[in-house]
């Protein structure tokens, strides 16, 4: 990559002053105003780039953070022969990143910068157009003759095959074929018709479309790009399981950081089931025909071993029957493996051969996982099972049966160690986010990502704070004489949010725990308000459709789960009034919080408060942090769970979200409501 595009270099005492002279004149070209803790991200973010440095560093709302990082990251690629990756959890900012604040900046600076400063957008291989499978790779068995729908007899479509030929249509246009541009949209089971996985792309050696291929075209625009965007998952992917998708890099910044763990772990998480093997034994036989009957025995086999477990966390591991079962499919998978590649002639002459044996590669990989993780049951992997579910009215989501054969995932206890190795000890890494502390503290995100491990990584911490006056602006209010919360919403607490919501007049994000608890509450609230108040709720509507409405009635409350706990950005006098039905600890039986928790129980730590403590805290704060948006907003955080007030943790909870005027007197926040309603 060296020698790919000319390098700006200047003495590093310059480097400081160049930086905060860009970063005044892009915020008093976009009229913005200065912010003290803007100006000082910005250094540390420099400095940590020139001194190899890693750096966490908590940018309360209206910081401007996204500036902070993005004008020393331009300023470094222009000094280096490889791009400044900038990864996101959210396509909400990415998008952001792309569309409006990397445009902005680099408009503002197109008279002061050396050169142009080339941007380019990465993310993960399924969400380009494959045009192998487009033009008939081998699909799964049940993909097979949707791409050849016609309606040939006369009958309309389905709407999954007028999707699939709408898509190919599409293909034949874009000039990206990422599926963000693709609108309207196409349902998941749509897009996977035409797009295959990291996994299972057979390589630009092999693909007779590789000249043309969306997902490489990608790649290398972003090799050659001085800032590449991508998404949390696709940096794990590259980093995690050794897939050369990235361009190599020397920087890496990591927004929205409080989510990564997870990010990583869901990227990483690898599942198996009776039928995903019996489709990649079809394929087989159909496309490289091979016998696959063994491995079509041994899906069976396995779901007659674990059809009786139930669902969740395998804590003691598995027993020899499922143990068994895993040890066949296996021995079977690697056999096939071995039979579609002699059946063969090369793999460049059969690319649908090799697009099999990725598959088979896959499904071996996993099996060997679920075998270690579940004869190891104290290792440092998880597994759990869990079965399908689907929605019935009066009930909401079930599990459509109990005795079903499961889903297996397999899951790693920790990413830390991986994390230092494979990022941490190979580039500078900036994390963000506006909520990094848990009670103030960084030691969570600290022993979670490995910057603690063996004491030889260098790192600083940094909190800027936030301009807005949180006192002043907002209030924050525990139901502290609600009971505690039960496995069913109470009357109380549904009392309690008709009082608020009748006090507020609208203007209210609700959130909720579950999808039960949002469609106990919207039912309720409907019947008790009528037509009073329009009653959002999430699931209805697309989310933009539903923040949109929300955001033109002053008088709509709009009701939903952990999706809008992060989602929604609406300043203004259209939010005044943020409710939060409980505490939003992991469910009970939530597999990785258990097992992670009793990894720390056993080693002499409080499993509960390291674990189960720490993700109910940042989702508080970032619940919390829906209500102030901008130096003008005003309004109230009513949290209906008596715990906050009476528990224990209840401080350390507290300690973790914005530093609002506290009070446990509802005639005091009914006024304020009353207030900022006819204000309104």
């Amino acid at each position: 990559m060296s020698g790919k595009r000319p390098v700006d270099t200047k003495p590093a005492s310059q480097t400081q002053s160049q930086v905060s002279a860009w970063l005044a004149e892009v915020v008093d070209d976009i009229g913005g105003q200065t912010r003290t803790g803007q100006q000082r991200m910005a250094e540390q973010v420099t400095e940590a780039f020139e001194t190899g440095t890693h750096l966490l560093v908590q940018a309360g709302t209206g910081t401007g953070k996204s500036l902070a990082y993005l004008v020393p990251a331009v300023e470094h690629a222009l000094g280096s022969d490889a791009p400044v990756v900038i990864a996101t959890a959210t396509l909400a900012l990415q998008s952001q990143i792309i569309n409006r604040d990397l445009p902005r900046m680099l408009a503002s600076l197109e008279p002061t910068l050396p050169r142009a400063v080339d941007v380019a957008l990465l993310k993960g291989r399924a969400n380009y157009v494959c045009k192998h499978k487009l033009h008939g790779a081998a699909m799964a068995p049940e993909d097979d003759g949707l791409l050849d729908s016609t309606d040939v007899s006369g009958q309309p479509l389905s709407q999954l095959g007028e999707e699939v030929m709408r898509l190919r249509n599409w293909a034949e246009e874009t000039a990206t074929g990422d599926r963000d541009d693709l609108k309207p949209g196409v349902t998941d089971e749509a897009w996977r018709q035409v797009s295959v996985t990291a996994r299972e792309c057979i390589g630009p050696t092999r693909c007779p479309f590789a000249d043309e291929c969306f997902s490489e075209l990608a790649r290398e625009a972003a090799a050659e790009a001085d800032i590449v965007v991508t998404n949390h998952a696709m940096l794990a992917i590259a980093a995690f399981e050794d897939l050369n998708i990235m361009p190599a890099t020397d920087a890496i910044v990591i927004d929205e950081a409080h989510e990564l763990t997870d990010r990583i772990t869901s990227a990483v998480t690898a599942h198996l089931s009776g039928p995903i093997i019996r489709n990649i034994a079809k394929q087989a036989r159909q496309e490289a025909s091979v016998v696959s009957s063994d491995l079509t025995d041994a899906a069976a086999a396995l779901e007659a071993a674990f059809s009786p477990v139930p669902t969740g966390w395998f804590a003691q591991g598995l027993g020899d029957h499922q143990l068994d079962a895993l040890e066949t499919v296996r021995d079977q998978t690697r056999q096939l493996i071995s039979d579609v590649k002699e059946s063969g002639t090369t793999d460049t002459e059969d690319p649908d051969r090799q697009l099999i044996r990725n598959r088979l590669t896959e499904v071996l990989e996993t099996t060997e996982q679920l075998i270690s993780a579940g004869s190891q049951p104290n290792g440092d992997m998880v597994i759990w099972a869990t079965r399908p579910s689907q929605f019935e009215p009066g009930q909401g989501w079930v599990e459509a049966d109990p005795h079903a054969a499961p889903l297996l995932y397999a899951a790693p206890l920790s990413i830390a160690g991986k994390f230092r190795d494979k990022l941490l000890n190979e580039a500078t890494v900036i994390l963000t986010s506006a909520t990094l502390t848990i009670g103030g503290k960084f030691d969570a995100i600290i022993g979670d990502l490995g910057f603690s491990l063996n004491g030889g990584t260098k790192f600083k911490t940094l909190d800027v704070g936030s301009p807005f006056d949180y006192p002043k602006q907002g209030i924050l209010y525990v139901a502290d004489d609600l009971p505690r919360p039960g496995p069913q919403p109470s009357v109380q607490s549904h009392d309690r949010l008709e009082r608020l919501l009748q006090a507020s007049n609208g203007g209210a994000l609700c959130l909720f725990s579950s999808r039960s608890a949002v469609k106990a509450a919207a039912q309720e609230m409907r019947h008790r308000f009528g037509n009073d108040l329009n009653i959002l709720v999430q699931g209805e509507s697309t989310l933009s459709g539903l923040i949109d409405e929300f955001t033109q009635d002053s008088s709509a409350c709009l009701f939903g789960t952990l999706t809008l706990w992060q989602g929604v950005d609406v300043p203004g006098d259209a939010l005044r009034l943020v409710t939060i039905d409980r505490i939003p600890f992991p469910r009970p039986d939530d597999p990785l919080a258990s097992a992670r928790s009793r990894y720390i129980s056993q080693r002499g730590g409080n499993g509960f408060m390291a674990v189960s403590a720490n993700h109910a805290a940042v989702r508080l704060a970032q619940g919390a942090g829906r209500l102030i948006r901008s130096s003008s907003d005003r309004g109230v955080v009513a949290i209906l769970d008596s715990r906050l007030a009476t528990a224990g943790y209840g401080g350390f909870l507290r300690n973790s979200m914005p530093d609002f005027w506290a009070t446990g007197s509802l005639d005091q926040v009914l006024g304020s409501l009353q207030r900022l309603a006819t204000n309104t």
